[in-house]
């Protein structure tokens, strides 16, 4: 019997990925639900070829014009997930709807889903205490799909937590790696979205040439895993293709190798690891030993990446990782836009930390969604108002 799957965020790289892969084991999948902001091309192009029950759009004119195109079509397209209300129970959802709107979506289909692989970090790191309500309340197994939390689950799967020394999310260091403090200073949106060796969106583009993406990662892993600030740290490694390290206090490591293919996370977590990877087309041809395999790793500089100075701030309150995601993804987009200096994303985040209200919004201790938004909504204001004053 099929199983029926949904991808909120079919639209971007996991969403891509994820289709790519059903596509090729269309046999074992139904596509039940997808979700959408505003590429009406590719919605247009997925409605008709994949063919879900349900396709969800987000932004309103390009609602409007798909419900159009498509007004006698099987697939029910509704805009928004408030017009969502579907009951029947969803074999494997797949979470990459990018930044915080990710969360609603997330705690929604998590009331309706057996199995949830979630590759929003930002849901995780602002809303991860009510996901995991949610997801005990229905049953529903989460697993994270990123590469370095699905390697790190891999490396501990029957470990204690106690037996662990020290875990390292490894960092590619994004394009910026080898420049001076003179060259960071020219950088421009079209230099920052280009990574070395991941096909990702702009956004995580850019905060993997901060090494944001990694404090973000950290926080994440932190909550997933139950682990302390001394557990946990962050490594440069160039490669991309060693993406968690694992210390055992037996004196035994773990290194956890994939190439850096989404591919490869998202497929085991839907079959559960029970696959062979030379099923799928993009690794027929390849062999399977390791040859010339040189590795390295070292020490994240400071004077590069300035944000990683944030490890010391993210656990101060509870709410300080909301406020640092909030500003962050206001900062990332006024960058795109060429609104501010690259170097101005680091420099603005410290200031809101040291803002005369945020200790009154960061030891707030979040009970439900609106609470979270309530925060979320004071970072970015804060935020804004900074790019107004500086760079206006």
């Amino acid at each position: 019997m099929k199983k029926n799957i949904s991808i909120l965020g079919s639209t971007g790289s996991v969403g891509l990925t994820t289709i790519d892969l059903i596509k090729q084991k269309s046999h074992n999948f139904k596509p039940y639900l997808f979700s959408a902001n505003k590429n009406f091309k590719l919605i247009c192009h997925q409605i008709i070829k994949y063919k879900p029950s349900f396709f969800i759009i987000e932004d309103l004119k390009t609602f409007l014009q798909v419900k159009k195109k498509f007004n006698s079509s099987k697939v029910k397209i509704l805009h928004g997930f408030k017009s969502f209300n579907a009951k029947k129970k969803i074999d494997i959802t797949i979470s990459a709807i990018p930044g915080i709107d990710g969360l609603t979506p997330t705690l929604k289909l998590i009331r309706i889903s057996k199995k949830i692989l979630i590759a929003n970090k930002e849901s995780i790191i602002c809303g991860w205490n009510l996901i995991l309500r949610e997801a005990k309340k229905n049953k529903t197994r989460i697993v994270p799909i990123d590469s370095e939390h699905y390697s790190i689950l891999s490396a501990i799967k029957g470990k204690d937590i106690e037996d662990i020394k020290k875990i390292y999310i490894t960092a590619s260091g994004g394009p910026f790696l080898k420049f001076t403090k003179s060259q960071l200073m020219t950088v421009k949106p079209s230099m920052a979205i280009r990574h070395p060796k991941w096909k990702m969106g702009k956004k995580i583009s850019v905060d993997s040439s901060t090494l944001m993406n990694k404090i973000l990662e950290l926080i994440e892993a932190q909550k997933i895993f139950k682990l302390k600030d001394n557990k946990i740290d962050i490594v440069i490694h160039p490669e991309c293709l060693v993406h968690a390290i694992v210390c055992f206090k037996n004196g035994l490591t773990t290194l956890v190798y994939h190439e850096t293919s989404m591919l490869i996370p998202i497929a085991n977590a839907i079959f559960d690891e029970k696959l062979d990877i030379k099923n799928f087309q993009k690794y027929k041809n390849k062999k399977d030993e390791i040859k010339n395999l040189n590795l390295s790793f070292k020490k994240v500089d400071s004077k590069i990446f300035p944000i990683i100075n944030l490890k010391k701030r993210i656990n101060e309150y509870p709410s300080t990782s909301i406020i640092i995601n909030a500003a962050n993804e206001v900062l990332v987009n006024q960058f795109l836009k060429k609104k501010l200096p690259f170097l101005a994303i680091n420099k603005i985040i410290f200031s809101i930390l040291r803002d005369k209200n945020y200790k009154k919004y960061a030891i707030r201790n979040p009970k439900n969604i609106n609470q979270i938004y309530s925060i979320d909504k004071w970072a970015r204001n804060v935020t804004y108002k900074l790019i107004e004053n500086k760079y206006a």
